[in-house]
């Protein structure tokens, strides 16, 4: 399964519909935002937010291609601009957790060897 960010960015909608969404991206407040979509109350954290707004985004997209009625073009540009928000704040997180010296996973760990000889300590660096 792709992560969040690989499946955001295989998402293919109008052009139209995205400029309106990335134009809207930059006064997103999360705080302003987010209950409007997911309901009041504690803000999930970012990950879940993704999730909740995918599902939402895709019902949408469904309801769009089939010409239904009920289809809002304003609440789906919201949900849109809530999840290229979000989006951006999960790789903002990404980036900063792997500046901030917290250590690699472990498939990408390299190890230093230590020389070991016969009467002597061992310093691990």
């Amino acid at each position: 399964m792709l992560d969040l960010l690989g499946r955001l960015s295989t998402l293919r909608r109008p052009r139209l519909l995205i400029r309106a969404a990335r134009i809207g991206a930059r006064q997103y407040s999360r705080n302003r935002h987010l209950p409007r979509l997911l309901g009041y109350g504690s803000l999930p954290k970012t990950p879940p937010a993704v999730l909740q707004l995918i599902e939402q985004e895709q019902q949408l997209d469904q309801r769009r291609r089939g010409s239904d009625p009920g289809y809002s073009l304003t609440r789906h540009v919201d949900v849109l601009i809530a999840l290229m928000g979000e989006a951006q704040l999960l790789s903002q997180k990404r980036s900063t957790t792997e500046k901030n010296g917290r250590p690699p996973l472990p498939e990408t760990a390299q190890f230093k060897p230590i020389d070991c000889k016969p009467g002597t300590a061992a310093k691990v660096t």
